[in-house]
């Protein structure tokens, strides 16, 4: 490996790359740590400190490095963007010029893309203003730390200026992954989600050695173990195999190659514990909107902290559910079938047509049961850690499936490049 780091190094384009990447990455770094105007920041230290003591910042932090408690120009992280693209993909199934332009190409794309890019805009400025009405509130740290004083000056233009501050840092970051993309190695946003949560990692796992380190010890156990079984499972297919029936042309001979489509275990990736986790968030706001006697003693009781057994379980459900939904809109066996049977393919055994719809359709249910309990496990995992220790365990749930998805991807780009310039690649055969 380290063979091929140095390898990657030694070629003027792929260096160029690499360092165009860490040098973006930079520049978010930096933007997560510059204050937004109108904040005071002596208030806001103090904060911070009670807030670590209680654990709460843990929570607040896993899309935006640190950013979000920090009140930072970049505290909305990428999640804007995440929510827009999400809301496009579902809005492609029931609005049919969506799923024409995602099929016509770079052209759709482009569109798809352009509109997407509004949609964060829009969304920024939403999650902008209701973060400005939490800190006012006194809610943004769960509303067990007073905030008084946190805005000397609540006027409106200083409330505008802060909301448009947080957008165009929003937007500035979407520019930024659109940048590596481009120009450097790998998907520019799930890079910056990438560094985000590195950027906190160690200061929990401090946090953990200063309590105890026994207990330092055995999560660093857990999460290399836990590291090892997600790379396995992400890793994992079924591979259904295809046979492409020979045509003649002419004088040539097309077809007659074998190959073959791979449905992975976690076909949904994290999105499924995404959904969940904002789901839940619901219940508390929809009691700080009603307010409400008994819905907010009810929300208080039993979904007000992550480690009570009602809220485990619920988020459990809601992430098999997910898992399903959104596997059955990202991959449609109808479509699928039917490009085979357009293009001369087949899997062998089955007719083309329905009833290769209705078997791709049955193995991906069945694959599906142990990538839906794969991510519920992931998800939970935290909660009961938290309900049974009392301890944030940084490794769990969307942290551990980003952080190892980004690295595998990554290392599977640079590996290509390497291959394609006839140096080993990160994994010998």
């Amino acid at each position: 490996m380290f063979r091929a780091f140095a390898n990657a190094f030694k070629i003027p384009d792929l260096r160029g790359k690499i360092l165009f990447t860490l040098a973006i990455i930079a520049v978010y770094r930096l933007g997560s740590v510059i204050p937004i105007p109108g904040v005071d920041y002596q208030v806001l230290d103090g904060i911070l400190q009670q807030a670590e003591a209680s654990g709460v910042a843990a929570l607040l932090n896993l899309f935006s490095g640190g950013a979000l408690t920090q009140l930072a120009v970049f505290a909305l992280g990428i999640m804007p963007y995440i929510t827009a693209s999400i809301i496009m993909q579902l809005l492609a199934v029931v609005i049919p010029k969506l799923e024409e332009w995602q099929k016509e190409g770079a052209t759709g794309t482009a569109r798809i893309t352009q509109i997407t890019r509004y949609v964060t805009v829009v969304l920024a400025i939403l999650q902008s203003t209701g973060l400005i009405v939490l800190i006012e509130s006194g809610q943004l740290f769960g509303g067990t730390i007073p905030t008084a004083g946190l805005i000397p000056d609540d006027s409106v233009p200083i409330r505008a200026l802060m909301v448009l501050t947080l957008t165009a840092g929003t937007a500035f970051i979407m520019w930024l992954g659109e940048l590596i993309t481009q120009r450097g190695i790998g998907n520019g946003m799930s890079l910056i989600i990438y560094a985000a949560i590195l950027a906190a990692l160690p200061g929990q796992f401090s946090a953990i050695y200063q309590q105890n380190t026994v207990l330092f010890a055995v999560f660093v156990l857990v999460g290399l173990i836990l590291i090892v079984g997600v790379v396995y499972v992400e890793q994992g297919q079924r591979r259904i195999p295809v046979q492409y029936a020979k045509r003649q042309v002419g004088r040539r001979q097309y077809g007659g190659q074998q190959t073959y489509i791979p449905l992975k275990v976690n076909q949904s990736g994290v999105i499924p514990i995404i959904f969940a986790s904002s789901l839940l968030y619901l219940p508390q706001l929809s009691a700080s909107i009603v307010n409400n006697d008994g819905l907010t003693n009810f929300v208080n009781r039993y979904f007000a902290t992550g480690g009570h057994p009602v809220y485990i379980a619920t988020y459990l459900a809601l992430t098999i559910f997910f898992a399903y939904f959104y596997t059955a809109i990202t991959f449609n066996p109808i479509d699928v079938a039917d490009n085979m049977k357009k293009y001369g393919g087949f899997i062998p055994g089955i007719r083309p047509g329905r009833p290769t719809a209705e078997y791709l359709d049955r193995v991906l249910t069945r694959i599906t049961l142990p990538g839906s309990l794969y991510l519920g496990a992931l998800a939970i995992l935290p909660l009961v850690v938290l309900a049974l220790g009392n301890v944030q365990f940084p490794l769990g749930g969307a942290t551990l499936l980003i952080v190892v998805g980004v690295g595998l991807e990554t290392m599977k780009q640079l590996e290509s490049q390497l291959m394609q310039r006839h140096y080993e690649g990160f994994i010998r055969g």
